[in-house]
């Protein structure tokens, strides 16, 4: 719940602290005084839109902070986000300059004002005295409904983007067929003429290495031949003389252990030259020249290096060209494939239609459920005989939505037949049928669901007498189940709270400042008297605020 809310600087508030407890809390006071003023600010302080008309004349910025009990739902996001959990309460501080430039801060973290939107979600749901309006809209109905039927639209939405997407692609196909067709045709013969010769990945270096040996190998084999000579067929043969000298150094090694290793080197040397022979041997068996292998060569490099100069790219690229050819033709064959389109433009559909009727029969089970409970707190509210439903409309062409539009239908007394909202009820009825509607769908949400704040600012317009003891009780009991804040302009409802707030403003050194205090005793009975009756009569005013009270009690 929203425990304690700080304002400095803020439009005609110099310095204010307001602590706020459980239950039932109403915000009273002459009209003018600001009584919306504590509204303005929390919603600011939960991130809505500020701008520098809200700092105080004078002043270098406004500041307004907000503490609350920090609800479970919230741990878990709050510690992604990076900010401190430690404790069982929540911060929510923001300040605005004359600027119009602002900050905010999660429990002293540095926060964008998304952020604070984001975690207002979980601690305050507000109806404005206009709470009505939205009941006229489709989308607010719908979301209404939802909410109570606890659907799970994401599903249903992917499902409809996933559907759209099919036929976009599918109508574009079917728009560039002849496009798509010349395109294919162009991809395979350039990938039938390329794939010809497949080339390998690292076939180019290969095929140069190999013609390279090939074109010199007469060449090769001379020289192969003078270095076998050299090393171990000549009479004076390095193998021969490598030999002698390391028998020479042997003979005279035990005079001189130097000269002994000398000849261990040489012996190693020409172990060395007899290895070089014996390969030298092997290389001049295995090599031969070898023109038809050669011709075939330059034939193969030939046709490389003109499809590499015909598709302007280097030889070595001409694999990975193939490649992407290849896969380009893939997607235009399969794009191409208008029936394997439809199949899964047809899947796409029955998807989302799968998930349409899942959300069809969750709003279907709601509607009753929420139509008697409307109903039966409108027979409290001034409109006793009145019925309320949800009616559920096939739509002739599906919407992202769903498959029906859902609309609000009332009923003003016993015999009329229901018709739209928008249509049949006043304003005071209009008024009515959205308290109603809020504390019904408060009430019947799971504990998980419940928003700890409700607060509803001068929604009781237009309604008086009775039925302002109705709406009194009926804000009394919901403040059973959740924190309860009320600005209101009726005495009724004012005296079924439990806590009351006086909203008053001064002019002090042509300044003109607003002030929130907590009333009781007394001071509850005048300003309840003052909602009644004024100073005119104050006597009976007076004592009609001592009975509001003793039968709230």
């Amino acid at each position: 719940m929203l425990k304690r809310i700080t304002l400095k600087d803020f439009v005609i508030v110099d310095e204010l602290d307001v602590e706020f407890g459980t239950g039932f809390s109403v915000l009273t006071g002459e009209t003018g005084a600001g009584k919306s003023i504590l509204i303005d600010a929390l919603q600011l302080a939960l991130g809505s839109r500020g701008d520098a008309g809200l700092v105080r004349e004078g002043a270098a910025r406004a500041e307004i902070a907000a503490e609350f009990d920090l609800p479970a739902s919230l741990g878990p996001w709050l510690l992604e986000a990076g900010f401190d959990t430690a404790g069982d309460s929540l911060l929510m501080r923001r300040t605005i300059d004359t600027q119009g430039k602002s900050r905010a801060w999660l429990n002293g973290g540095s926060a964008t004002v998304g952020q604070l939107r984001e975690a207002g979600e979980h601690l305050v749901e507000i109806h404005g005295q206009h709470a009505w309006q939205s009941l006229t809209r489709p989308a607010a109905v719908r979301a209404l409904l939802d909410a109570q039927a606890g659907n799970d639209l994401a599903p249903m939405s992917a499902a409809w983007t996933a559907w759209r997407q099919a036929l976009q692609v599918l109508e574009q196909a079917r728009r560039q067929r002849d496009t798509l067709d010349q395109e294919r045709e162009r991809l395979q013969w350039q990938v039938g003429e390329l794939g010809r010769l497949n080339p390998g990945e690292q076939e180019w270096a290969e095929l140069n290495a190999e013609h390279t040996r090939l074109a010199h190998v007469q060449t090769l084999l001379e020289a192969a031949r003078a270095a076998l000579e050299t090393v171990s067929e000549a009479d004076t043969s390095a193998d021969a003389l490598t030999s002698r000298a390391a028998d020479a150094l042997e003979e005279v090694a035990r005079y001189d252990a130097d000269l002994g290793q000398v000849a261990e080197v040489l012996r190693s040397a020409h172990a060395q030259l007899q290895d070089a022979a014996h390969s030298l041997h092997a290389y001049l068996g295995h090599q031969d020249p070898d023109p038809e292998r050669l011709a075939v060569l330059d034939e193969r490099l030939s046709t490389w290096m003109q499809l590499a100069r015909r598709y302007k790219r280097q030889p070595a690229e001409l694999p990975a060209l193939l490649n992407s050819w290849r896969e380009e033709l893939q997607q235009l064959e399969a794009s191409a494939d208008l029936e394997a389109l439809e199949r899964q433009a047809a899947q796409a559909e029955q998807a989302w239609r799968t998930q349409a009727k899942q959300v069809s029969r969750s709003r279907r089970n709601a509607a009753p459920k929420l139509s008697a409970a409307v109903t039966q707190a409108m027979q409290q509210l001034g409109m006793e005989g009145g019925r309320f439903e949800v009616s559920l409309q096939p739509l002739e062409e599906p919407q992202a939505f769903g498959l029906e539009q859902v609309e609000f239908l009332v009923a003003g007394h016993a015999g009329a037949i229901p018709r739209a909202l928008g249509k049949v009820a006043s304003g005071g009825e209009l008024s009515r049928l959205a308290l109603a509607i809020a504390a019904t769908t408060a009430r019947q949400r799971k504990a998980s669901e419940v928003v700890p704040t409700l607060i509803f600012d001068e929604i009781d317009a237009g309604v008086g007498g009775a039925v302002g003891d109705s709406v009194g009780r009926l804000m009394k009991q919901l403040g059973a189940d959740t924190q309860v804040l009320a600005v209101t302009h009726l005495a009724q409802v004012a005296a079924c709270a439990d806590g009351h707030f006086l909203v008053s403003k001064s002019s002090t050194g042509g300044k003109t400042l607003t002030d929130v205090q907590p009333v009781i005793g007394e001071a509850r009975v005048s300003e309840i008297a003052r909602m009644l009756g004024g100073e005119r009569l104050a006597g009976t005013s007076r004592a009609h605020a001592q009975a509001l009270l003793g039968a709230s009690r």
